[in-house]
């Protein structure tokens, strides 16, 4: 398989010739206290971001410098393996992700839909969660995209969107189905299936469970890349808490205009809140995008977004999408009530490649 044109750190990490990025946040010390206000801890986030901006930078420094020796996989590996002697900090920044999370589920704004419910006094938004998660299943996925299999896929209940023509409805409806997650002994079983060949950790659906995942990465020991695969609706507060833990946004880009997502999702402000999260990924990580298209949906939505991840993200990794068919609900709106045609496919090719998106998968 050739490697893909913008994923060249996952790749890396992946063959353990660089570190995680929760690697080095976990070796980031800050000082605080839990009882802390909201935004005093946030203070305290934002300098320690500083601080692992500036190690990841200069190790990438060093990584660049190693690249150009013939024996390049050796010194990244071995700069890899001195690195992780580095001794974990006692707080780290990771440490205080998860305790301004554990403060936010208090007034729950995960996703842009701001409930403000008290998810730890069982208290129920519209993602009908509390502060315990579940998954559905976990396996190795050998149908993801080439690049991430083998991937270790947790598929976590509930959703933050009411898709009609959801495909794994029968999860993302049924929260309180599944088995409770044990942050350790999850992390324990991803580590024993980056052994086995996994390339990563593959978190399904986490917009509502942000708390459990990086509960779940503080335990892991494995050098692991960290896939977040969402709708990309969290909240800008949530977007922030992921800098330094989420190597590759596996990123959802459903419609492209918000009556289409109102419509179809029952989601408000969808450009308004998924685009700033496509910009911010951009910045701090990869991207893998995915666009499903949506049968008599190349105009209003296909177009659209090939046109403006052409102009504000041109370096991602594009999946353009054609396995749609009609599920759920979806016979219940007649343009969504059919399989996508031959002439809808080609369109929606010439559309992403007409646009100027130079990395596609098809």
């Amino acid at each position: 398989m050739a490697a893909p044109k913008y994923l060249a750190r996952y790749m890396r990490v992946q063959r353990n010739e660089m570190p995680a990025f929760f690697k080095l946040t976990e070796r980031i010390p800050v000082e605080f206290n839990p009882g802390m206000q909201l935004e005093e801890l946030r203070e305290v986030h934002a300098g320690g971001i500083k601080e692992y901006r500036k190690l990841r930078a200069a190790l990438e420094t060093e990584a660049m410098e190693a690249l150009a020796y013939p024996d390049a996989s050796d010194r990244l590996k071995q700069f890899t393996e001195s690195f992780f002697e580095l001794p974990k900090a006692t707080p780290s920044l990771l440490d205080l992700k998860i305790a301004i999370l554990d403060r936010m589920l208090e007034s729950c704004h995960c996703c842009e839909r701001r409930c403000g419910i008290n998810r730890k006094e069982g208290e129920k938004g519209f993602c009908r969660l509390t502060d315990v998660s579940r998954y559905a299943s976990e396996f190795l996925h050998m149908g993801e995209e080439p690049e991430l299999v083998p991937s270790h896929t947790i598929f976590f209940t509930g959703c933050v969107f009411a898709c009609v023509y959801c495909q794994n409805w029968d999860i993302s409806t049924c929260p309180e189905s599944g088995t409770e997650v044990d942050p350790r002994k999850l992390a324990k079983l991803i580590d024993i299936r980056r052994l086995h060949g996994a390339r990563n950790v593959n978190f399904v659906t986490p917009t509502p469970h942000p708390h459990t995942v990086l509960k779940i990465v503080r335990e892991m020991s494995a050098n692991t890349p960290v896939v977040w695969n969402s709708n990309m609706y969290h909240s800008k507060e949530i977007a922030e808490i992921l800098e330094g833990v989420v190597d590759v946004y596996l990123g959802d880009f459903k419609y492209g205009n918000n009556a289409c997502a109102l419509k179809y999702s029952k989601v408000k402000n969808y450009m308004e809140v998924v685009q700033p999260n496509f910009e911010f990924a951009y910045e701090t990580a990869e991207i893998l995008l995915r666009h499903l298209v949506l049968p008599g949906h190349l105009d209003c939505c296909t177009k659209p977004i090939a046109e403006w991840v052409a102009k504000n993200i041109p370096q991602i990794r594009f999946n353009l999408m054609f396995q749609y068919r009609p599920c759920y609900r979806a016979m219940e709106y007649p343009d969504l009530g059919r399989h996508l045609t031959l002439e809808e496919q080609t369109d929606a090719i010439d559309i992403v490649r007409g646009a100027g998106i130079e990395d596609v998968l098809i």
